[in-house]
């Protein structure tokens, strides 16, 4: 079954509801997915018969707001695409991979590191799926060009998404000309598509959900289960099921999520802020996901100032990403961190931390 005929399928069962941007977008998906499938596979009497080389298929660009569900189409053509090297991976995780094998290639001291890579990546997978492509750092910027330039050269197709139009993507940059060759890549070789419907699906689901609940307890962490169901389409029944996740930190650090879906992450106090963390492990939760779930949070105090450090450190990396929080904790904001040395460098968390729950806040796409 093609993508539209599956998008088809649930806004007929009520599962979703009928969006003529959205069905615009999954018809251009469709168009992708017959094309790639039409391709001989790999091994296959045509594929050797054609010189094992075919030309490469057009991708699409799909950028919109946030909520107006571009990574529920993006799930939706991965699940239905029917070829063998096909890979769905969020942006930013792709990118901290691409890094990591170029360390590798400098470490052989033997030529460009660059296409080993794009060899290596374009042999593992003919369609490449990316969730919310950004570029808010210079070492992904001076790179992307090249890197890209060189999957479309191997046959690799691209279909990502992005809140930005290619335009936008790494705006006031540092050293951006370095950059713009790789956002005329993008409009020569990939069809440009918006996806900005009326409807802000995200926001709808975030209606009559409180941010902040208080004390910790079963009654609170209720609440935030069912946030994470109503943010993830995920059904109750499930439970026991939801995907987890490893985040790379880097260093060959690894970062467990217990529960990781569709760019919604549960994290407990305990483990981001009771153990030794830095802004940079911070950074790759901001950038991987658009909504955290924080629960356990306890009062803090002069006896806990390392804690406290921390989650003031979490709270500023996550409000400059515009990540939406929801959380359970043993009191409100401002009665948090009421007495001792550190409570009037607390009062600036405080105040963001109600700003986040603000519907301006809400309403932000996600990203620095």
């Amino acid at each position: 079954m093609n993508v539209l005929d599956r998008y088809r399928q649930l806004v007929a069962s009520g599962e979703l509801r009928p969006d003529v941007a959205q069905e615009q977008a999954a018809a251009r998906l469709a168009s992708v997915q017959t094309q790639l499938e039409a391709v001989p596979k790999r091994g296959s009497v045509l594929w050797r018969l054609t010189g094992r080389r075919a030309e490469s298929v057009r991708g699409l660009y799909l950028w919109g707001g946030v909520g107006r569900g571009k990574s529920m189409l993006m799930d939706l053509f991965v699940q239905c695409l029917d070829i063998d090297r096909k890979r769905r991976v969020h942006f930013h995780e792709f990118m901290l991979e691409v890094h990591q094998r170029l360390r590798v290639e400098r470490a052989k001291e033997i030529g460009d590191p660059i296409a080993p890579v794009v060899a290596a990546l374009a042999d593992e997978a003919r369609c490449l799926a990316f969730d919310e492509m950004v570029v808010n750092n210079m070492a992904d910027a001076a790179i992307m060009s090249r890197l890209f330039t060189g999957l479309i050269a191997a046959g690799v197709t691209i279909v990502t998404t992005s809140n930005r139009a290619p335009s936008g993507l790494y705006k006031d940059g540092l050293n951006r000309q370095l950059f713009l060759p790789f956002i005329a890549l993008i409009e020569a070789s990939l069809d440009v598509m918006p996806l900005d419907g009326p409807t802000d699906y995200r926001m709808e689901r975030l209606a009559g959900v409180e941010s902040w609940h208080v004390p910790n307890g079963p009654e609170a962490t209720a609440k935030v289960r069912e946030a994470f169901f109503r943010l993830t389409d995920f059904e109750p029944e499930d439970a026991a099921h939801v995907p987890s996740a490893d985040l790379d930190l880097g260093g060959g650090r690894m970062l467990h999520v217990p529960k990781s879906l569709k760019g919604v992450a549960v994290f407990s106090f305990k483990k981001l802020c009771g153990e030794a963390r830095g802004a940079s492990d911070y950074l790759t939760i901001a950038r991987r996901y658009h909504s955290v779930i924080l629960v356990g949070i306890p009062r803090l105090g002069p006896e806990s100032r390392n804690e406290a450090a921390r989650f003031v450190t979490l709270i500023d990396t996550l409000y400059e990403h515009n990540v939406k929080l929801i959380a359970t904790a043993d009191a409100v904001p401002e009665d948090l961190y009421i007495a001792g040395d550190g409570k009037f460098e607390f009062e600036r968390t405080t105040s963001r931390l109600h700003e986040m729950a603000s519907d301006e806040y809400l309403a932000r796409g996600h990203g620095a």
